[in-house]
């Protein structure tokens, strides 16, 4: 009897200590801006950093048929063509998880903004020839959202 307890106790203690990691593969940012400035502030912080913005997408209609309604919420889908177009000749895997993206929706008078940290591609993708790329993408992430942080 006591080793059912023990095990329910050691997979309950396990997922929680599991939690923190899977945030760490997130960036997050927390701004007080209404949507519409803020949107405004991601696309040209993206654009001040040399990548190209190449989809807005609304998500929307798949939020609504789930009950959840907002007009405000969509995904930003950025990158430099030429570092892309070469990265993803010598690694086609990558092609799944390019271009870079930041999901932006809005919270009553906030609005937040969530990406994948791209030093979680390193993990995957262990070439060593890709570790200057990634670290400059999450150089520049970073930097975009401390910029839309620090416009507060």
């Amino acid at each position: 009897m006591r080793h059912p307890l023990k095990w329910a106790v050691t997979v309950a203690c396990t997922l929680l200590l599991c939690a923190p990691a899977v945030a760490a593969d997130l960036l997050m940012a927390r701004v007080n801006r209404l949507f519409p400035e803020a949107m405004t502030l991601l696309q040209s912080s993206i654009s001040s950093r040399g990548y190209t913005i190449t989809r807005l997408q609304q998500v929307n209609e798949n939020l609504e048929r789930r009950a959840f309604k907002s007009d405000m919420y969509r995904v930003v889908y950025f990158g430099k063509h030429e570092e892309v177009r070469q990265a993803t000749a010598r690694n086609p895997e990558l092609i799944p998880f390019l271009p870079l993206n930041i999901t932006i929706f809005a919270e009553e008078d906030q609005t937040i903004l969530v990406a994948s940290h791209p030093q979680m591609l390193q993990e995957f993708f262990p070439d060593p020839e890709l570790k200057p790329l990634f670290e400059r993408w999450e150089k520049d992430m970073l930097e975009i959202l401390d910029e839309m942080r620090e416009t507060d």
